[in-house]
């Protein structure tokens, strides 16, 4: 289970290290690779790749003729970059992926449960006074589970 945020950085060939937590977490699931994708959110999305392989396995199981399944499919499968650790425990982001959350030099790692998402800070720090301003939508969420 990944939680937390951890801040970092990417260097000038595109390399960030993942937290030594979510580290720990794919040593204890046997994992030494994610595989990265663009969200629906202005950021990244890391599944440590049995992870992925049931959420793909979930996707290809899904009417071929359903438009926004076949939208997600394009996003998410289509985008998705397998990214081992390196020595270091770092990974490389593809450019591709940079350039689509605008991720620069600083960055935050946001573990969500299952998985893990990338940010450029900017744009994390914007997200989340964007959901503090939606108190009543996050009540609302909360209500809807029972909490």
């Amino acid at each position: 289970m990944f939680r937390g945020r951890y801040e970092t950085k990417v260097d000038s060939k595109g390399r960030t290290s993942l937290p030594a937590r979510f580290r720990e977490v794919l040593a204890g699931q046997d994992e030494y690779r994610l595989v990265l994708t663009a969200s629906l959110e202005p950021c990244l999305i890391a599944y440590p790749y049995t992870e992925w392989r049931e959420f793909e396995n979930k996707l290809t199981k899904t009417s071929l003729f359903d438009p926004n399944v076949a939208r997600i499919k394009r996003l998410y499968i289509a985008g998705a970059v397998e990214c081992p650790l390196d020595g270091h425990g770092r990974i490389l982001v593809p450019p591709v992926l940079r350039q689509y959350a605008n991720i620069s030099q600083d960055v935050v790692w946001c573990g969500v449960g299952e998985h893990v998402e990338l940010w450029d800070l900017k744009r994390w720090e914007e997200a989340i006074e964007e959901a503090r301003s939606d108190v009543d939508g996050l009540r609302t969420a909360l209500t809807g589970l029972g909490l």
